[in-house]
């Protein structure tokens, strides 16, 4: 172990030479994304899918956090981050960095999927490419389909430049008049209301070499360029190139002056629709100087913002292909096992009053705890609360909503629990960031029934995953909870990893009693008996529980933290972990995201291991392990450590006091530790590596196999189930 620095060394824990910077630091997650769409032991389609969702998130990360910076820059804002660098500092540095991303993710499509993908049959053609008879299809597809939906819009004198619209994609088209030789500037958006890739119909499906494919088809933006002459009669086309644009797309609410927060929302979301100012323009690199520059001035934009590619813009749009009907080419369909406890449960009907109270009763007898989505959403979450919503014994439930799916069986449960006579309150998160318009229909389908809808409390979002149910037990009231680290959504359950914990014990259930009150009303609690409330309790607990590993090791006795989460930013809890580590705490981190905490400085962070698994599925869980003398604590919860999650959000982690939980809990940590397949390790100078490329190292807290961890929790899911 090693040795712990002397307590009397003075060293300046805020320097910001200890801290990565966090924009930068979510480019690295991105990269180790972009590294499964070049993992040759994947199935071809989730590479592809692993190189849409790269686009994805980049167009995400330019909406919200580069925006941010290029508002700060405009409102000539001085404060520098906590590594040290001002916002225009992190804006040049993001673009050094990303730059080799963007090109190495076009250059990977186009020479390698590509190609593999015309070898499985699908075939995405030029238009240059197509044989006659499939132009001739595709001409008159135009004519029907694509020409009545296009709206050329010319620029000029009296026409300024048109808005364009946030994550459009575009032709500008430059003609000629014949009669006069004047060259003209017009744009055509690319509508999305279309599919992105047209496909052929199945007897226009083959190569130009004549071989049949299962699937043919044609970027729209080129099906377009190729009968511009049907936008532009009598004029000729002299040239047209692909452009696409990303806006600043954050809310500027200011909740303090608004008198209806639904409202107010609706207009900002009309506003988003139109969008803000432009922080980046995406252009194929061919594009003439001339025009490139036109593009740039009309759009207000430097070289900075300037992304040129090789090849399609906007992969995103792969993700398309995904709904092909080819399985051979994806991961084996996992298919979620309901838990042991609860599979008795499982051929009752969620209708039937004597079936649902066989589901209390289990939790009743001890409390369960699920791991999504190894563990079936439906058979536990979802079926507690439809089991409550048709109960005549219930007499209340209370729930968050952040993000939920579109056609929310969840919602569908609440109505049905407010149509059945029961008490029912919901908070739905309005500022969930582009789920607001979601939220907003389903917070009125649940006013229209006579729910108790809470749209948040002022300047904090609500982002914890809470539900209570009330029941009445013979001459008793009891109160069933379950407390997650993922969204009540059964769509992102199928591909997130989230924990619940479901029990009925009173300190906790009088603990979300508290922290409903406070949400719905007036309360001003600020002491609760379990539960980690932010912005309460949560960053004074969590600085206390690191501190107590700091004494432990400063009396000679072993400090051990595991700490699993999404991202890891906040400064206060950076410097304790890096206290905790001079005092020889042993200190293991998986962190999925952005992690600002630098490990392997000597004398400063040498007892800090970081990992991150990028897999299958998206790591979402939240586990804390506090090793405490041996008197383990371990927390799950909704909370990251994370300035907005302890500061500016509403958040709840809960103790597992069951033993055999924890113990559970232990093993997950354990698992995931000895990752040496999705794993990487985080390097001292911001980089990381494959943990398969690394030598072996015991770091695990339960011994276990050094394989995926993914595909372990599935194997133990089966045989916990007995189908294995």
């Amino acid at each position: 172990m090693p040795r712990a620095k002397k307590a009397n060394t003075e060293i300046n824990l805020s320097d910001p030479q200890y801290y990565f910077n966090r924009e930068l630091s979510w480019l690295e997650f991105n990269n180790r994304v972009l590294h499964e769409a070049c993992n040759e032991n994947s199935p071809l389609l989730e590479r592809l899918k692993f190189l849409a969702i790269f686009s994805s998130n980049l167009d995400e990360f330019f909406m919200v956090r580069a925006a941010a910076l290029y508002e700060q820059v405009e409102a000539n804002v001085s404060k520098l981050s906590p590594d040290g660098l001002t916002a225009e500092q992190q804006l040049d540095e993001i673009s050094q960095r990303l730059r080799p991303l963007v090109a190495k993710q076009h250059d990977h499509f186009e020479k390698i999927i590509r190609p593999l993908l015309a070898q499985e049959g699908i075939h995405i053609l030029d238009y240059i490419d197509l044989t006659q008879e499939q132009r001739t299809y595709l001409q008159t597809y135009f004519e029907e389909q694509i020409f009545p939906v296009l709206t050329p819009l010319a620029v000029d004198p009296g026409h300024p430049f048109p808005h364009i619209s946030n994550l459009s994609l575009n032709l500008a088209v430059v003609v000629k008049n014949p009669e006069t030789e004047e060259e003209l500037f017009a744009r055509v958006k690319v509508p999305n209301v279309l599919p992105r890739f047209l496909p052929l119909p199945e007897e226009l499906c083959y190569t130009p070499k004549g071989e049949a494919a299962k699937w043919t088809g044609v970027p729209l933006e080129q099906t377009i360029a190729h009968n511009l002459e049907s936008l532009f009669p009598g004029m000729n086309i002299q040239e047209y190139y692909p452009f696409r644009i990303t806006r600043d797309s954050a809310l500027e609410l200011e909740e303090d002056e608004a008198d209806d927060l639904l409202e107010a929302i609706e207009q900002e979301l009309r506003k988003r629709r139109v969008g803000g100012s432009t922080v980046r323009l995406e252009i194929q690199s061919h594009i003439p100087e001339p025009l490139r520059l036109r593009l740039m001035r009309e759009l207000d934009l430097s070289d900075r913002e300037v992304y040129q590619v090789d090849g399609l813009l906007g992969l995103g749009s792969l993700m398309s292909f995904m709904s092909l009907p080819m399985p051979e080419l994806k991961d084996k369909p996992w298919k979620s096992v309901v838990p042991t406890r609860l599979q008795k449960l499982a051929a009752s009907s969620v209708a039937e009053p004597e079936g649902s109270k066989d589901f209390f009763a289990v939790i009743r007898e001890q409390d369960l705890l699920v791991h999504h989505p190894y563990h079936s959403f439906s058979s536990t979450v979802l079926r507690f609360i439809n089991t409550a919503a048709h109960d005549p014994d219930v007499l209340a439930i209370k729930m968050t909503l952040y993000r939920t799916s579109g056609d929310s069986p969840i919602v569908n449960a609440l109505i049905a629990a407010a149509e059945n006579g029961k008490q029912v309150a919901v908070l739905v998160e309005l500022k969930a960031r582009f789920d607001e318009e979601n939220n907003i229909y389903w917070a009125r389908r649940l006013e229209r029934v006579g729910v108790h809808v809470v749209y948040g409390l002022t300047g904090l979002k609500t982002h914890s995953k809470i539900v209570m149910v009330v029941r009445q037990e013979g001459d008793r009231i009891n109160r069933y909870v379950h407390i997650g680290t993922g969204n009540y959504n059964p769509k992102t359950a199928r591909i997130y990893t989230d924990l619940g914990l479901f029990s009925c014990r009173e300190d906790l259930a009088a603990d979300l009693t508290d922290l409903f009150n406070y949400l719905t009303g007036y309360s001003r609690q600020r002491s609760y008996r379990q539960l980690l409330v932010a912005p309460v309790n949560m960053r004074d607990r969590t600085l206390a529980l690191i501190h107590r590993e700091i004494e432990h090791c400063q009396n000679n006795l072993p400090g051990r933290i595991v700490a699993k989460m999404n991202s890891l930013v906040d400064p206060q809890i950076i410097a304790a972990l890096y206290e905790a580590s001079r005092a020889g705490v042993q200190i293991d981190l998986i962190v999925r995201g952005m992690c600002c905490l630098r490990p392997g400085i000597k004398d400063i962070s040498e007892n800090i291991r970081v990992i991150s698994i990028i897999g299958r599925f998206l790591e979402h869980s939240r586990i804390y392990y506090f090793h405490n003398q041996g008197q383990k604590e371990i927390f799950i919860g909704s909370a990251d450590w994370m300035p907005r999650n302890l500061d500016r959000r509403v958040e709840a982690i809960t103790p597992v006091r069951d033993p055999d939980l924890a113990c559970d809990l232990e093993e997950i940590l354990g698992i995931a530790l000895a990752d040496k397949c999705q794993a990487w390790e985080l390097r001292s100078d911001g980089s990381y590596q494959k943990r398969s490329d690394i030598s072996e190292r015991e770091d695990a807290i339960v011994a276990c196999p050094q394989t995926n961890s993914q595909t372990i929790f599935m194997e133990m899911a089966l045989q916990s189930a007995g189908l294995s």
